[in-house]
Formats: structure tokens, C-alpha cells, sequence
């Protein structure tokens, strides 16, 4: 049954599912860009089987994705980073609030989301974005290293911005005495954040970033 598709209704599948994919994604550019992709094909099958209005309303919706992507892009944000203590009512609720998909990424820290009696020296940072709390960073410090347990940032802030700010542009590990960042995971997406953000891999999950 599979050999007798056409190519071209091929293509309508391969657009439909990749516009139904759009539509799970958490980051609004992956979304953008897989929905403009998918409304790209789309648009190319509906000229082919001589359908006008799947063409032409599928062409609009590129043209709307690469609008709004064109906005994403060019738009100059503001970041910042705020120490806090782990005791702070703020913090507290947005680790209650955000703490199943926490646990996802860091599912050995949860004491720190549950219980941070024995985190009250943890060295804790709001990550801003245009004033908007976009992601949490916590760790303990040991002399001029930082060993981070934490370093979250919520979905629809993960198009590694606020990550290339801390790691790559930002002095705030620098101007706090901080030489060394530390973070072990054994989870993939997080190791491979790591790697883009400069850091080196290390036996056993253990990632590494020298400051210079």
C-alpha cells in the first residue's frame, strides 16, 4: 500500500506531520521555525494539486512565521542576574511551582526543591530577561569554584540566550571571586547545552568551565 503513494501525497504527509510537530514544541522559535517549515511544504503541495486556498493560505502563514521570527531576532532584550538567598518566598514558590519539570533535568537535587534546610548557604542567582524571571541558578561554592546543582530556565526562555549571557558575556561569576564552574549531569539535552556553552566534558558526566 506504502508503494503505491504518489510522491506528492508523500510530501502532503511530511508537511502535515511536521506542522503537527510545530505544535508540541515549548520554544516559540522552535515552533515558529518547524510550523514555517511545514507551512513551507504545505503551501508547495497545495500549488501542485491545483488547491488555491491550501497554496495560498499556507504561503500567508510562512510569511507570517518569518515575520515573527524576524522579530525574534532583531529584538534587542535586556538580561540580568540577581543574588538571592534559597530561602527567598519568590524562589521558594517558583521551585514549588516549576518542580516537576525541574526534576526532570536535575532529578538528584530534589532536597533543594523540597527541603532547603540544607541549602542555606547554596549561592543562588534570578536569571532576568527584560525584567521577567526566565530561569534560576543554584550551586555551592567551594573557594574560587562553583559547583552548580541547578541551572534552569523555563521553556519558553530555552533558545540558549539567557545561557549565552551567564556563561559567555556576563562578569557575575567573575566580579564574585569565581573561577571555575562545575556542573555534573548525565542527562543529554543538559550535557549538550554544556558543549554550546563552552564547557568541557569530563569523565563521569562531570562538565567544566574555566573562566578567563
Amino acid at each position: 500500500m506504502l508503494l503505491s503513494v504518489s510522491w506528492l501525497e508523500w510530501i502532503g504527509y511530511i508537511s502535515s506531520l511536521l506542522v503537527a510537530i510545530s505544535l508540541t514544541m515549548s520554544s516559540i522559535v522552535k515552533l515558529r521555525w518547524y510550523n514555517l517549515l511545514g507551512a513551507a511544504i504545505f503551501s508547495f503541495y497545495g500549488f501542485m494539486i491545483g488547491s488555491l486556498p491550501v497554496g495560498l493560505l499556507n504561503l500567508f502563514i510562512v510569511l507570517a512565521n518569518i515575520y515573527y521570527l524576524r522579530g525574534i531576532y532583531s529584538k534587542k532584550e535586556s538580561f540580568n542576574a540577581i543574588r538571592t538567598q534559597i530561602d527567598d518566598p519568590y524562589l521558594q514558590y517558583y521551585l514549588d511551582f516549576y518542580k516537576k519539570d525541574i526534576l526532570k533535568f536535575f532529578p538528584k537535587t530534589e532536597q533543594i526543591v523540597g527541603d532547603i534546610q540544607e541549602y542555606r548557604d547554596a549561592w543562588v542567582l534570578l536569571l532576568l530577561r527584560d525584567a521577567q524571571l526566565a530561569g534560576i541558578l543554584i550551586g555551592k561554592r567551594h573557594g574560587a569554584s562553583l559547583n552548580i546543582l541547578i541551572d534552569y530556565v523555563t521553556a519558553p526562555y530555552r533558545d540558549l540566550k539567557t545561557g549565552e549571557y551567564m556563561y559567555q558575556h556576563s562578569d557575575l561569576f567573575k566580579r564574585e571571586g569565581i573561577e571555575l564552574l562545575i556542573q555534573e549531569t548525565d542527562k543529554e539535552p543538559q550535557s549538550k547545552f554544556l558543549l554550546k556553552m563552552g564547557f568541557t566534558e569530563h569523565p563521569k558526566g562531570r562538565f567544566e568551565l574555566l573562566l578567563k
